[in-house]
């Protein structure tokens, strides 16, 4: 007997989708029948991927977004929903990083870092936050009551690692986000929980894993390998659906082992 999930007739918002896991993301939850919004500030990406995405059949919608803008957040929040309809599902994955030492730090790059995992991942969820309230109070329309907000930190936030330590306080920030939100919003079946993933391969990072220091790396770590973004499919859709309904303020560590 095979088991699948039907994710037909929801909306997901997809943050940071213009490359790397957001790209992923909106791909694995179309292709489980999800209207995928396409958010970013890198427009011409967002039309590629939403070509892909109706090639293979998939119901693809694009708007622009700079989460480090509260007026951007909202008109693209308004706008999704005004050309797809309610949102559902948040995959709230924007996310940037530095490498250097603590002691080399400057304001910029602190705000930097922080303006966007953390100020621009909360007033995103918030946003998408109070509209799920809404319905589910009954004070705005939508025949679905409740949601998903999955929020993208990473094993950074479980794990202090050296040269991004401002990354990982920003990502730990998330996680304790997740937790604050998920014991607020439970009680209108709205599910928070985060996803930590571990070092992926992406567009982003992939010459990396090919010099002397990135194949050292490779070799600290436990199985000697990094993912693939397709390693987060399932979680991602998973915990998308009505079926994780009694996962709420989890953070999943999907690192393959890293962090144990």
């Amino acid at each position: 007997m095979s088991y699948s999930i039907d994710l037909s007739g929801r909306v997901a918002f997809v943050t940071g989708a213009s490359g790397g896991l957001g790209a992923q993301f909106a791909r694995s939850l179309s292709r489980a029948g999800a209207a995928v919004v396409l958010a970013s500030r890198r427009v011409e990406k967002l039309k590629a991927l939403r070509a892909q995405i109706e090639g293979e059949g998939g119901d693809a919608h694009v708007v622009q977004l700079d989460v480090t803008d509260v007026d951007s957040i909202r008109s693209a929040v308004a706008h999704a929903e005004t050309e797809v309809g309610s949102i559902d599902i948040l995959v709230n994955n924007s996310g940037v990083s530095t490498t250097q030492r603590l002691q080399d730090v400057t304001e910029e790059d602190f705000d930097f870092i922080f303006d966007t995992n953390v100020r621009g991942a909360f007033f995103v969820a918030q946003e998408i936050g109070k509209r799920m309230l809404a319905r589910a109070r009954g004070s705005a329309p939508g025949t679905f009551t409740g949601g998903r907000i999955i929020n993208i930190a990473s094993m950074a936030g479980l794990k202090v690692l050296p040269q991004i330590g401002a990354y990982a306080m920003s990502k730990a920030a998330v996680v304790h986000m997740t937790k604050a939100m998920a014991l607020e919003w439970g009680r209108f079946e709205i599910n928070v929980n985060a996803i930590c993933p571990g070092y992926i391969d992406t567009e982003i990072n992939h010459h990396h894993w090919q010099t002397e220091q990135g194949q050292k790396l490779m070799q600290m770590l436990p199985r000697k390998r990094v993912g693939d973004p397709a390693d987060l499919d399932a979680l991602i859709v998973l915990l998308a659906s009505s079926e994780s309904h009694f996962i709420n303020g989890s953070v999943i560590a999907a690192d393959d082992g890293f962090g144990v």
